[in-house]
């Protein structure tokens, strides 16, 4: 039923269909894992509902027409943070209480446990994106870091997993944490690790890997460049999972 609202381009649907499937899986006797096809439906599902709202988001908060009442443009501006927010935390919900803990390191060498905390980063940052709320910051911060130690550890540095990790979290220092230089030392460790690997990639993962070191790269170069002009940057983030 996932597969066929994605189809249709019924994500939201796509959402119910996954979060029932989580729910069934984490009630079993002995909790049961999700595929990597399940997963990668998951992450979809809840990236295309949530990205929807993040560019409205930003779009609205760039709203300068002088025509609309302000009052008006508060009330909706609300509707889609409320949206924002009710999204992630369905899918904060569903990892933190069944996916992250029902998840193993030791499975298929970690791999699964990193994606989800990454996935976990991911939304805590976005609902940061949106709230002042520190304690956002600080959770998206400890997620992504257990995420990035458990995968030095136990994946490849070429591993498109991985380096979407170091993507999105060197986004959370720089966006969210406001600490640039570490930011641009992760992006940087992780964009040499990979290269210095890169005759050793796997023929299945080249495409994603290669695709993600480039936003690394790109990011490196706007970070810095704008630091050094002192304007304003678009930084790139979030490479879907269900490329990985």
């Amino acid at each position: 039923m996932a597969r066929t609202a994605e189809s249709a381009e019924r994500y939201e649907d796509m959402c119910q269909f996954m979060k029932e499937l989580v729910s069934w899986c984490g009630h079993q006797a002995t909790p049961q894992v999700l595929t990597v096809e399940e997963r990668n439906l998951l992450s979809v599902a809840y990236k295309n509902v949530i990205g929807t709202r993040r560019s409205s988001w930003r779009t609205l908060n760039l709203e300068t027409d002088s025509k609309i009442d302000d009052s008006l443009l508060a009330a909706y501006k609300k509707q889609v943070k409320d949206e924002l927010k009710k999204t992630c935390e369905d899918i904060l919900n569903l990892l933190e209480k069944t996916l992250v803990p029902n998840t193993p390191e030791t499975l298929e060498s970690g791999e699964p446990k990193v994606f989800y905390l990454k996935m976990t980063g991911d939304y805590y940052r976005y609902l940061a994106e949106s709230e002042t709320d520190q304690h956002h910051d600080q959770k998206a911060a400890e997620f992504y870091g257990k995420a990035y130690t458990i995968a030095k550890e136990r994946l490849k540095p070429t591993h498109p997993i991985r380096l979407g990790l170091a993507l999105n979290y060197s986004v959370c220092f720089y966006e969210i944490l406001k600490q640039k230089e570490k930011a641009c030392t992760l992006a940087k460790e992780a964009f040499d690790e990979a290269i210095s690997k890169l005759d050793k990639l796997d023929e299945p993962d080249y495409k994603d890997s290669t695709l993600i070191m480039q936003l690394l790269r790109d990011n490196l170069t706007l970070w810095t460049s704008s630091d050094e002009a002192g304007g304003d940057h678009v930084q790139v983030d979030d490479v879907s999972d269900d490329e990985q």
